[in-house]
């Protein structure tokens, strides 16, 4: 082969090279999640979703690839005056995603730089309207202020803002030291305050309980007597009863009067045996005593003296009887008629 040969070979296997890596060039595939935004001779034409695409050589080009997907966008701290002239530091993280490629590409150069832009101007306007106070306790509101107007600067610029959040927020070393304090006093405020409830609490509780043991106890005790006179009652009927019973036996026993005297008679000698301090008299006693003329010596309340337990005799002096002084009585029995002495019984004491 010749050398014109050979360079001619050359040159149609490098056409051939060539048109092979134009024609793989014009084969685009736009993977999920992506989309492409192509450009027709320096114009915007279309946006290719995902799949497969063919654009023209040497006359379409792929202006901008997007991402569909939700983006987060950290941004550094920025400086805030609040309206109480507190300088702190607040970082934000905002939420955001495209929702037409074409204004995300000719809308604005630096979209991220735009955004970031302006959330740091709209993060001051709203903190300086807030006191220190309030910037730490209102971050909701904060948020939804921020995402409000984010999201309606941004439509220009085809971006859908999801969400707005305060990251951290850094106040002066001097305030975080005065917050250490007050935090520190305001929990001892709420241990103190949590201590005295607890003793209230625990006193009330003490109280109920000994008041329940009080009105527990005095049940117990109502209950108590109650059982007690119920027995005492219950004893008292039954007495009686037997006491009822026992006279209605005496009644059919049909008892005389000279049982009835055999037992005050004995009686009496119960009441006699000295043992008593108390002697008992009952409304009859005259005729008892007519009939039993022995019992005053007996129970020895005919003289304060003491008693002499040692048998005694007792002279009865006897005026002369008419009927027996005749000529033909012998004299024993006129000095008997004179004189008699009768040994009586004493009883004893106790």
């Amino acid at each position: 082969m010749t050398v014109t040969g050979l360079v001619t070979l050359i040159i149609i296997v490098f056409i051939v090279l060539f048109l092979l890596g134009t024609l793989l060039s014009c084969i685009v595939i736009v993977p999920q999640g992506m989309c492409y935004v192509m450009e027709y001779l320096g114009q915007y034409k279309e946006t290719w979703q995902a799949g497969l695409h063919f654009k023209v050589p040497f006359l379409s080009r792929i202006a901008r690839k997007i991402s569909v997907k939700e983006q987060v966008a950290d941004f550094p701290p920025q400086s805030v005056i609040t309206k109480d002239n507190v300088t702190m530091k607040i970082d934000t993280v905002v939420y955001f995603k495209v929702f037409n490629s074409e204004l995300y590409t000719y809308g604005v150069e630096n979209p991220l730089l735009a955004l970031e832009n302006l959330t740091a101007t709209t993060l001051r306007n709203i903190i300086g309207d807030l006191e220190l106070d309030q910037t730490l306790t209102s971050r909701d509101t904060v948020n939804t202020q921020m995402k409000t107007i984010i999201d309606e600067a941004t439509d220009a610029w085809g971006l859908k803002v999801s969400r707005v959040e305060l990251k951290n927020i850094i106040p002066p070393e001097e305030i975080r030291n005065a917050m250490e304090k007050q935090m520190k006093a305001e929990r001892e405020k709420r241990q103190t305050l949590l201590e005295a409830e607890a003793h209230k609490e625990s006193s009330i509780t003490r109280a109920q309980g000994d008041k329940e043991a009080l009105v527990i106890r005095a049940l117990a005790d109502k209950e108590a007597k109650i059982a007690k006179a119920q027995a005492e009652a219950e004893s008292i009927r039954l007495v009686y009863e037997a006491e009822a019973k026992g006279i209605e036996m005496l009644k059919q026993a049909n008892m005389d009067a000279n049982i009835l005297a055999l037992k005050k008679l004995d009686a009496l000698k119960a009441l006699g045996d000295g043992r008593a301090t108390k002697i008992v008299l009952p409304t009859d006693l005259a005729n008892s005593a007519s009939n039993l003329t022995f019992v005053s010596e007996m129970l020895g309340t005919g003289s304060s003296e003491p008693i002499n337990k040692a048998p005694k005799s007792t002279t009865v002096v006897v005026d002369d009887d008419d009927c027996c002084d005749v000529e033909n009585r012998t004299n024993v029995t006129k000095e008997l008629r004179h004189t008699t002495t009768v040994k009586m019984p004493t009883p004893p004491r106790g």
